[in-house]
């Protein structure tokens, strides 16, 4: 008797254990009226707060869209770098929209949505010079900031007949660019939305990327339909113009349209 009482005790727990797996997040969210979404606070143009000191950006506009989609209230959690994903994995937030990028590490611990926005190191210029592509920098000067992330990458891909000029630091190599000495500038779109913001007049528009490394909405592990509700709103966002029109309004540059 006492060892069908036990048998039956560890099938409940392994039934309860198997509920709790299998559990649907999407469906949870919808009943509890609200999601949880972490998001930055101190990197704009992703997230950062405003005058009033709610917090505005990118990423903030994506948590909206989730929220609207879902009919639900929005409850906004500030996160940094290092927390954001132990918030995710401990309950604290559903979802985890904070310049998060993919990488094998963290795809063993949490799943990812489909790219939503466009976070990059590419060649930027002026309208008036036609570039492409690596090999339409033959004969040209291009700027790029010394010893970065950018110079290594850009190196690999010209050869001798590219003159890659090299400035000390990033605000070097902008006041090169806004000042006319290059007409070209290896660096990433975040920079550019800088120079979008203070210099307008001279906004450079992206010609070509060199390393992608793009951002998507982090959820937890085992969760088919909410992945496919996320995946199914960006997709519909990109094709009825939204997320271009929050790319533009924050990066100040359309939607990569291999994103």
């Amino acid at each position: 008797m006492l060892k069908i009482k036990i048998t039956k005790v560890v099938a409940s727990v392994l039934l309860l254990g198997t509920t709790l797996l299998c559990a649907n997040q999407l469906e949870d969210i919808k009943s509890s009226g609200v999601v949880k979404i972490a998001v930055p606070q101190d990197f704009p143009p992703f997230g950062s707060a405003s005058k009033d000191m709610s917090v505005q950006g990118y990423d903030i506009d994506m948590a909206k869209y989730i929220a609207d989609k879902l009919n639900v209230d929005l409850k906004l959690i500030p996160v940094t770098s290092a927390n954001r994903i132990p918030y995710l994995k401990t309950g604290k937030a559903d979802l985890i929209i904070s310049s998060l990028g993919k990488n094998p590490q963290r795809e063993k611990v949490i799943d990812f949505s489909n790219a939503y926005a466009p976070f990059f190191l590419g060649v930027f210029g002026s309208k008036d010079v036609n570039v492409a592509s690596a090999k339409d920098l033959s004969g040209k000067t291009i700027g790029v900031t010394r010893g970065s992330v950018e110079d290594l990458e850009l190196s690999k891909l010209v050869g001798s007949d590219v003159t890659i000029k090299r400035f000390e630091d990033n605000n070097t190599t902008i006041s090169a660019y806004v000042s006319g000495q290059v007409k070209l500038i290896a660096t990433g779109n975040l920079i550019i939305s800088e120079i979008a913001n203070k210099y307008p007049d001279v906004a450079p528009e992206t010609k070509f990327s060199i390393k992608n490394s793009p951002c998507y909405v982090g959820l937890k592990k085992k969760q088919p339909e909410l992945k496919k509700f996320l995946n199914d709103l960006i997709g519909e966002l990109k094709s009825n113009g939204k997320l271009n029109k929050t790319s533009q309004k924050w990066l100040k540059i359309d939607l990569p349209k291999d994103l």
